[in-house]
């Protein structure tokens, strides 16, 4: 059997299926279905059955969509026997039918749309009379098989066809009695009699027809409907009788068909524009529009042909117009809309955006401007989208900065209303100012509040004047887009459109090249105002209502939601906006830039950043062909930079004359960590003094933004007065840190319980002249002595290093010479020091005369025997003042590196040498008061005088020896010669007495010896 055979025989689509049919497998579903429901049957179960199982008497035969079984089957033999498949012979003839059932079953003799002129026609259009013979032969002798097989099946089912005759007639029995009253006998058989038509209609004892009873009067049931039936029939004919009948009608829409057949490619150019439009597709749109174009062109010329030869349209002709002119209205309504868009999203396009496409990115404005071109428009899409983004840009900088300027002035109102810090909190961030000009801790140079304010400037300006991301870099951008146009460099990339008509595009006139050069000028003239009335301008009393914030047209515009760095924290009442502060007569009141209460170091920080971000901002802006060949525009942004530079410069000066007379807090009384002898103070002041003078110098020269070439014309050099004004204040604050120093010295900043920088208490002193003992690294700061002289060792570090240097750096940085200045200063140290050390050595001389004079005046000074032994008390009294203040200047002044700590340190030599000098003083005087002097008397006087001039010799002086021989000299006006001549006879005994109480006081005072060099040292306290 061959595989054709077999798929016809069990219905399925080839010999080798993949699956099941699904039909089939519902009809074996069914078939169950219908054996599972045996259990109720009806009464019509029989006829049920016989329907059914109808079902497969053909292999081969298919379900339609319609749920009937067709008999016919997908493929058969000729019938004429000229070949085993009549699609094989269609395939050959070129006609595939294996997907047209309907149009198939035409060509199959099983099926009851079988065509013998079309089966003729077609599958034997070339046949001779002799094969159609014999295919009339074959084709009789197939009938005469297929009626014997017939006969044999009739005498083999004959006892089954008698008995469905009879289910028949049974049924048809019953339909006609049906709505008949029915009485059946008492008594009835136990069995049922084979013919049922028999034993029920003895049994039935009619009462009369039903309504619905197949009578003639009941009309076989069909009087009770027939009515309805009539109103449906009629209701029918009025809603479908004008669309199914009239046969012009069909002719008429027939006709529609094959023309819109003819010319599908025409009906179907709406279609394909409108997808494309949807997918943005633009190369799809234009070449269906110029499809459509190119057709309504020639629809156009038909008629214009046909009128100029005065000759009527053809059929043809009339068709072909109307189809152009059906298509060329959609065509054209779909591209206004396309282009009303393209004008929207042209005005909002931003000047840099890139979109991916297969060719490469392409920028967003000239992808539109293409397009428009492409489609034909009146307008110049190149000068509406110029015109919109000057007009965007415009609104955008104005609605910017008025927005961030109210802003700024509520952060300054918020922060002028609050406490003022106190001068320790202000000098705590001072302490802060970076010692290596490093600007690493700038969060850290002032408060939480005023570096927020400072941050906000400095957005402000950045997000305004960047050429990176600013709004000045969108007008940079703005005008190389314009200058591309107005050169034409962009339009060779641009399309002529149909024909070229919009090739009268491609050119700017010079009337709109100028528009946009003055356009230019006005956006440079609103930053450039904008930034002027930020540092000329005053704060203003009355703040104006917040403009609404602007939605960015794209990604790549700057933020405009205003410039406070947490969104969240600031929250704008327009109903609840803060009042000006009172006025305090604050220099910070006259300028809307200055945090209130800012320090000089924050603040230098942040101007010479605002300063070089607005001088590398004048100098771009003057570098625009529009602002440069604009000579006023040119000439304005000079005024730009200097008047932000002064008024930097002022505001600056004015803070840092502030934070000088808070230097004095700056002294906390521990020891700098390098040098031992000194307090922090010194490091702490040249670092606040040389963070102050860097940032000066860059706002004063901006040199940062007159790195690039022509800078200068803009950026110029800052004038004397300025240069004067910081020279000055330099020279002022040295003046009022210096005063603090005495200040600091002479009076204690706060009581000890409360001073959280001393290191070690001190301890309490009996005698009115003593020092405390302390440790190396500890401090007394309440101690007034200690005080004085870590004051005085201060000064002269500052004398020697600091202040000399400050004044290299400030010479260096801005390349003048502070010759008078360094004198002023100089002068300025020796006067503090000279009135430190007064205060530091009167009280100690004080008590030094005091003991000397009432030592030597005491009567029993004077020695009872004739040759003295002993110096007098005073004496050691007078050398024990002198050892406490060397050890307490020792102990308070260490020596400032390990390597000479054998060195004593020279305000050491300098008080010991001043203290001798009057102790000398003193005993001339004490000595001048007494009128004689006995032999005794003036050993007594000789020793005393010798002892404490050789003990302190290495303090000795050509003044005090001089004072020494004065002494003598008096001595010798008041003894007598006889006197004198024996003393010199006593001079070698003297010699011996002297030796001897040096070396019994060698270990009391060998902190006046000198060391000697190279050895180990002595011990420096007593």
């Amino acid at each position: 059997m061959a595989d054709v055979d077999v798929a016809n025989y069990y219905n399925i689509p080839s010999a080798y299926p993949e699956e099941w049919p699904a039909e089939l497998e519902d009809d074996d579903e069914s078939e169950t279905e219908t054996q599972g429901r045996r259990g109720s049957r009806s009464r019509y179960f029989a006829l049920e059955r016989s329907n059914s199982g109808y079902k497969g008497a053909h292999p081969g035969s298919f379900k339609g969509t319609n749920g009937r079984e067709n008999l016919a089957q997908t493929d058969e033999p000729d019938p004429l026997g000229s070949s085993d498949s009549v699609l094989k012979i269609l395939k050959k003839r070129g006609l595939s039918l294996d997907e047209e059932s309907r149009v198939r079953n035409r060509f199959l003799l099983s099926s009851t749309s079988f065509s013998p002129a079309l089966f003729l026609s077609q599958a034997h259009s070339d046949a001779s009379i002799q094969s159609l013979l014999d295919g009339l032969n074959f084709l009789s002798q197939s009938i005469d098989q297929k009626s014997a097989s017939l006969k044999v099946l009739v005498e083999a089912n004959f006892e089954r066809f008698v008995r469905a005759k009879a289910t028949i007639d049974s049924v048809y029995t019953e339909m006609r009695n049906q709505g008949k009253t029915q009485e059946l006998p008492t008594s009835r058989s136990p069995r049922r009699s084979g013919h049922f038509r028999l034993s029920s209609s003895a049994n039935v004892v009619e009462s009369g027809p039903g309504k619905n009873a197949l009578t003639k009067e009941s009309e076989y049931g069909l009087k009770g409907i027939r009515g309805p039936l009539l109103e449906a029939s009629v209701k029918a004919d009025e809603v479908w009788g004008p669309a199914l009948g009239g046969r012009e009608r069909e002719q008429v829409l027939k006709s529609v068909v094959n023309t819109m057949e003819k010319h599908r490619d025409i009906y179907e150019i709406g279609s394909h524009l409108s997808k494309a439009i949807k997918q943005r597709d633009y190369d799809s749109v234009f070449e269906e529009f110029t499809k459509a174009r190119t057709l309504s062109t020639n629809a156009k010329n038909i008629a214009d042909m046909a009128t100029s030869k005065q000759r009527s349209l053809t059929d043809e002709e009339t068709h072909m117009i109307l189809a152009m002119g059906r298509m060329w209205i959609d065509v054209d309504q779909q591209i206004q809309a396309f282009k009303r868009d393209l004008w929207k999203r042209l005005s909002d396009a931003p000047t840099i955006s890139t979109r991916a496409t297969v060719a490469g990115p392409v920028e967003e404005h000239m992808e539109l401007i293409g397009a428009l071109l492409e489609l034909g428009v009146e307008e110049n899409p190149i000068w509406v989208w110029l015109l919109s983004r000057y007009e965007f840009l415009k609104t955008k900088i104005t609605s910017f900065c008025e927005r961030c300027k109210a802003e700024i002035e509520i952060l300054r109102r918020r922060l002028a209303s609050g406490e003022k810090p106190s001068p320790q909190t202000v000098a705590s961030y001072l302490r802060l100012a970076p010692r290596d000009g490093s600007t690493g801790a700038q969060a850290m140079l002032d408060t939480d509040q005023v570096i927020e304010l400072w941050e906000c400037v400095h957005t402000y300006l950045n997000r305004l004047l960047s050429s990176q991301g600013g709004l000045l870099g969108e007008v940079l951008d703005f005008w190389d887009a314009a200058q591309s146009f107005i050169d034409g460099s962009k339009q060779k990339f641009l399309p002529a459109g149909f024909e070229g008509e919009s090739r009268r595009h491609h050119r700017l006139s010079s009337n709109d090249s100028q528009a946009l050069e003055k356009g230019v000028v006005e956006l440079v003239n609103l930053i450039r105002e904008s930034v002027l009335s930020l540092f000329a301008d005053s704060p203003v009393e009355d703040l104006p209502v917040l403009p609404s914030p602007i939605s960015p047209p794209s990604p790549n515009s700057p933020m405009n939601l205003g410039v406070t760095p947490t969104e969240s924290r600031f929250k704008l009442d327009p109903k609840n906006m803060p009042l000006p502060s009172a006025k305090r007569g604050e220099p910070w009141e006259d300028y809307g830039f200055w945090p209130p209460f800012s320090n000089s170091v924050s603040g230098v920080h942040y101007l010479g950043q605002f300063l070089v971000i607005v001088g590398t901002a004048a100098s771009e802006m003057a570098a625009l062909g529009p602002v440069s060949r604009n000579g006023n525009s040119h000439d304005l942004l000079k005024p730009l930079v200097s008047v932000a530079r002064e008024r930097s410069v002022r505001a600056a000066c004015s803070a840092w004359g502030k934070d000088a007379e808070v230097c004095k807090m700056l002294e906390d009384w521990t020891r700098d960590s390098e040098r031992r002898d000194l307090t922090k103070m010194p490091g702490l002041f040249v670092a606040f003094e040389n963070a102050i003078l860097s940032g000066m110098q860059k706002i004063l020269y901006v040199s940062e933004a007159m790195v690039k070439s022509g800078d200068a014309d803009v950026v110029t050099q800052p004038p004397a007065k300025l240069l004067q004004m910081v020279r000055m204040q330099f020279v002022s604050s040295v003046y009022k840190a210096l005063s603090g120093l005495v200040e600091n010295a002479e009076h204690p900043t706060a009581p000890q319980e409360e001073n959280e920088w001393i290191l070690a208490g001190s301890m309490g002193r009996k005698h009115p002249a003593s020092s405390s003992l302390l440790l190396t690294d500890g401090i007394d700061s309440q101690n007034r002595n200690v005080r004085i002289l870590l004051t005085l060792s201060n000064i002269k570090a500052l004398q020697a290093d600091f202040v000399p240097q400050l004044v290299a750096n400030f010479e260096t940085a801005f390349s003048v010479k502070l010759t008078e200045e360094a004198k002023t200063i100089r002068d300025v140290l020796g006067q503090i020091d000279d009135r430190l050390f007064q205060s530091y050595t009167k009280p100690t001389l004080t008590i030094l005369n005091t003991t000397i004079a009432d030592g030597i005046s005491a009567p029993e000074w004077e020695p009872s025997t004739t040759r003295p032994e002993q110096v007098r008390a005073y004496v050691y009294s007078t050398m024990l003042t002198l050892v406490l203040v060397h050890t307490e200047i020792t102990t308070t002044i260490p020596s400032s590196s390990s390597s000479a700590s054998n060195r004593p340190s020279p305000l050491l030599s300098t008080v010991l040498t001043h203290l001798l000098t009057q102790v000398s003083s003193s005993l001339l005087s004490a000595f001048s008061s007494r009128s004689s002097y006995t032999l005794a008397a003036l050993m007594q006087a000789t020793l005393d005088t010798e002892f404490i001039a050789q003990t302190m010799s290495q303090f000795s002086t050509e003044k005090a020896s001089a004072i020494q021989s004065q002494i003598y000299v008096e001595l010798d006006q008041r003894t007598t010669h006889e006197a004198r001549a024996r003393l010199q006879s006593e001079l070698g005994e003297m010699r011996g007495i002297l030796k001897r109480l040096r070396e019994k006081t060698k270990g009391e005072f060998a902190c006046f010896r000198k060391p000697r060099s190279g050895g180990s040292g002595q011990k420096t306290s007593g």
